[in-house]
């Protein structure tokens, strides 16, 4: 799928003297990486430029073709600090999909997943190391039925899903879904090609339906539960508009 083009300045939603959160494309690295050529724009080197001299640690990562809320920390203490609330399972993030087909009100995925081996980054480890434990809350928000036909089905089904991963392992959201046969809409890698080529079609939707909306944790300096969200994209809503979900999610920017 074509990615929208990168932005020339983080989309910055909170920021103190300790730590930056950031709402990210769709389309965006976070950082530098080798699936992607040298010169190509990450939301580091985006950040560096905008606060010139300063240390800028990552702390956690969403994949490239998924948007919304990121931490970024100013400090190598607040990053260690931060990190080891994700290790212990003490951030809650909340995220919001769409997926094909009509899934269950609620849920827990509770299914172990293996590691993804990377040749590069992983190089001279176990490429067969077991699965790891690995669990998705989710509550099904709203649902529609398109009268377009899909395959051998007259009519297309898809959910928007709130989606809390209570684990964090590599791509468990979209893992979990294609293993309860519920792909996200937009996945090229775990997902359907002709419900990808759907909203491509009918409504010009070119990226994964996968946006980090909220993320909730401990603040490093104050020890204060601080909760940080993150708005859909003008684009996005003007998509949940149309299938009628209003109401069923974070306000979009003007």
């Amino acid at each position: 799928m074509n990615e929208p083009s990168p932005p020339s300045e983080p989309d910055i939603l909170y920021e103190d003297p300790y730590l930056i959160a950031v709402n990210k494309p769709s389309g965006l690295l976070v950082h530098p990486s080798w699936i992607a050529p040298a010169r190509t724009p990450n939301l580091l080197a985006l950040l560096k430029r905008r606060y010139v001299g300063e240390p800028i640690h990552t702390v956690h990562r969403l994949d490239r073709a998924t948007s919304g809320v990121l931490l970024f920390a100013r400090s190598a203490d607040v990053a260690r600090n931060l990190q080891s609330q994700f290790v212990e399972h003490r951030v809650q993030k909340t995220y919001l999909c769409v997926t094909r087909g009509w899934i269950e009100d609620s849920g827990v995925i509770d299914y172990a997943l293996k590691p993804i081996y990377d040749r590069i980054a992983d190089k001279g480890s176990n490429p067969d190391k077991e699965a790891q434990a690995a669990v998705t809350h989710f509550r099904r928000l709203a649902s529609v039925e398109l009268p377009i036909a899909v395959g051998r089905y007259p009519v297309a089904r898809y959910s928007l899903v709130e989606v809390e991963p209570q684990t964090g392992r590599k791509h468990q959201i979209r893992r979990h879904m294609k293993h309860l046969l519920h792909p996200l809409v937009g996945d090229t890698k775990y997902g359907e090609g002709r419900h990808n080529r759907l909203f491509r079609e009918h409504f010009g939707v070119h990226r994964l339906l996968l946006m980090a909306t909220s993320i909730a944790f401990e603040h490093p300096a104050s020890g204060e539960s601080l909760r940080l969200s993150a708005p859909v994209t003008a684009e996005v809503d003007a998509l949940f508009r149309r299938l009628g979900w209003e109401g069923c999610f974070p306000t979009a920017k003007a």
